[in-house]
């Protein structure tokens, strides 16, 4: 229900700005001449049609781009900061408000309301720089607040675009508690289980990216923004060091795994559909799955020695995840960073979907092989099973099917891997995936290799296609180990029993996905056909149980992979067959060194002698 302020706001006229700010006279960073000739992209979202520089934008034209047309409903715009402190410094606090309302048509640095944003309710709340820097002062952070509570009552998801220096220093105190207040209404959203997406402009700075702007499920931001906690003035001014300018900027936090996705303006909107149609608030329906075609069986035994598996597992062209994930999704939103500081690009996370339905995706990436590939060739860094580990997380608030694709000789194991926390990032990952309250599907594609592939294959179902390899230790390993000599994998590589039909007959692995003849690399396209088949018949079964079923049904899965008397009962069975097998060879070698007598006999009777 509205107040009786807002009411009376609604029906008044608005206020109208003093002046409007104008595109200056040329482009600050290509210096194009903005005064001649056709500027549509300028005109529409204030960015330079040569270089894409990103001019500051005004907070009710940023909601112009990005909602649907006619759909945006402020709200507790009837909001005005007072001077608590009667605080002055060139100018009285008083007249820097005043003035900013007149300059910019504007309450307060901060506009709020609803909207629908490509079909989907959504609440939204836009910074506007143009009013006192977008600092936050205590009307802001009520605002910014009063929008999360909004969205929490109403069940919906959460839009803010910050452009902001921080603070607002004529409130105190007063104004630096709302990074706590605006914090905990985040914390809120976030245990209601709803989607938030934060868009970081040029720039972020301060209290608003200490504070909820850093918070969201996915973070965009705008090329070349300047972000960052302390401004480079401040920087330089207080702890008297000289800063890059690629410090401060978006592509550098993104590079160091605190940003998702840095996406043009022109092409926000765009970006917002897909996530939001994907992050739906907890509870809500998801698309019936159409699993289409019954999925190709693999044949009943390997064509193929297990060294020959191998070979075809490891090779430089076989389709890697992230082709397969590309081939067999739609919308697919590729997030980065393990929002502590690195970006590991050996494992690759996202949001994507699989036809209608909508997944969350982890994938090991082994990249192309070449010198100075980041990947590793999939050995992945602690800070890749963290940024796992997030996805995970997603998966799990969202209650979003999880698909994970397996491809990695094993964790990189260097000594900054152990100074880093491997050993936990595995097993925080391994524990982490057997409660998520999702269905979930892992696929060995390639190579799986020990813990490091382990840690995303804590399934409901494990997939493994048919030329694909998953062990203890690599062949090359337990040679070095047992004989003293890699030469001899070849000879170990039956024994570790490391091939997908050894693995489902011990019932680690669910389903064999059939490849091409020839292996994947001779019909990718067809591979990834098969293998999506495979995916969608997998989820489209679990999504038929109830999560919590879901979840303790997985518990006891691997809880049975194992078992002493299971296993006990399976090698005595063989080793009794064995030794049959020994004792009737054995007899079979006796006769024929000593004949029975009866036979003898025989032979003398019948002697014509």
């Amino acid at each position: 229900m509205k107040s009786l302020a807002d009411f009376l706001y609604s029906i008044v006229p608005h206020r109208q700005p003093d002046t409007v700010p104008a595109a200056p006279a040329s482009c600050p960073s290509c210096k194009a001449d903005f005064s001649s000739g056709s500027w549509p992209v300028l005109q529409r979202y204030r960015v330079c049609d040569v270089c894409g520089h990103h001019l500051h934008v005004r907070a009710r034209d940023r909601i112009q781009q990005l909602v649907d047309a006619g759909t945006f409903r402020e709200v507790n715009r009837s909001l005005e900061s007072v001077d608590p402190l009667s605080f002055t410094d060139r100018l009285p606090y008083k007249q820097r408000l005043s003035e900013a309302r007149k300059r910019t048509g504007a309450t307060e640095a901060v506009v709020t309301g609803s909207c629908r944003i490509g079909g989907t309710q959504t609440v939204l709340a836009v910074l506007d720089f143009e009013f006192l820097g977008g600092s936050m002062g205590s009307v802001v952070g009520e605002k910014v607040t009063m929008a999360f509570e909004l969205a929490i009552r109403r069940k919906l998801p959460i839009v803010t675009v910050a452009t902001s220096g921080g603070a607002r220093m004529q409130e105190g105190m007063l104004s630096l508690v709302q990074m706590a207040k605006t914090a905990a209404a985040a914390r809120r959203l976030h245990e209601a289980r709803l989607p938030f997406i934060s868009i970081l402009g040029d720039p972020t700075t301060g209290g608003i990216y200490a504070s909820f702007a850093s918070l969201g499920d996915v973070v965009i931001a705008e090329p070349r923004a300047l972000i960052g906690f302390a401004g480079p003035r401040v920087v330089e001014q207080t702890m008297h060091q000289q800063v890059p300018d690629e410090v401060h900027r978006a592509e550098y936090l993104q590079r160091h795994g605190m940003i998702d996705q840095i996406v043009e303006r022109p092409l926000l909107r765009e970006k917002l559909v897909a996530l939001l149609s994907v992050l739906r608030p907890r509870g809500q329906a998801i698309p019936a799955v159409d699993p289409g075609p019954a999925p190709q069986q693999a044949a009943a035994q390997p064509s193929r020695p297990a060294w020959d598996i191998v070979q075809l597992a490891r090779r430089p062209d076989r389709p890697t995840s992230m082709v397969h994930l590309r081939a067999i999704t739609s919308d697919l939103c590729e997030l980065h960073g393990d929002k502590q500081g690195a970006d590991d690009a050996a494992v690759v996370i996202g949001l994507a979907k699989l036809g209608d339905l909508p997944i969350a995706f982890v994938a090991q990436e082994r990249g192309s092989g070449a010198e100075g590939d980041p990947t590793r060739g999939g050995r992945a860094l602690p800070e890749g099973y963290r940024k796992a580990l997030r996805m995970m997380s997603l998966a799990n608030k969202f209650g979003l099917p999880l698909v994970t694709m397996i491809d990695t000789p094993g964790a990189y194991a260097g000594v900054e891997a152990e100074e880093r926390g491997l050993a936990r990032a595995l097993a925080e990952c391994l524990s982490y995936m057997s409660g998520i309250v999702a269905p979930t599907v892992a696929v060995v594609v390639g190579e799986g290799g020990s813990g490091g592939a382990l840690a995303l294959g804590v399934a409901d179902r494990v997939l493994m296609m048919e030329n694909a390899i998953y062990s203890v230790i690599s062949p090359e390993g337990a040679a070095a180990i047992l004989y003293h000599d890699a030469g001899k994998a070849e000879e170990l590589a039956a024994s570790l029993r490391l091939t997908a039909h050894d693995l489902e007959e011990l019932s680690i692995v669910d389903e064999i996905v059939p490849e091409p003849e020839g292996g994947a690399h001779r019909d990718p396209v067809h591979a990834s056909h098969l293998l999506k088949l495979a995916v969608t018949h997998a989820l489209a079964e679990l999504l038929k149980v109830p999560p919590r079923k879901t979840v303790h049904a997985r518990y006891q899965k691997f809880r049975r992979m194992g078992q002493y008397n299971r296993h006990f009962n399976a090698a005595a069975s063989r080793e009794v067959a064995q030794l049959q097998e020994y004792m009737q060879n054995r007899m079979r070698t006796l006769r024929g060194i000593f004949p029975s007598p009866s036979a003898g006999k025989q032979g003398v009777a019948g002697h014509d002698d």
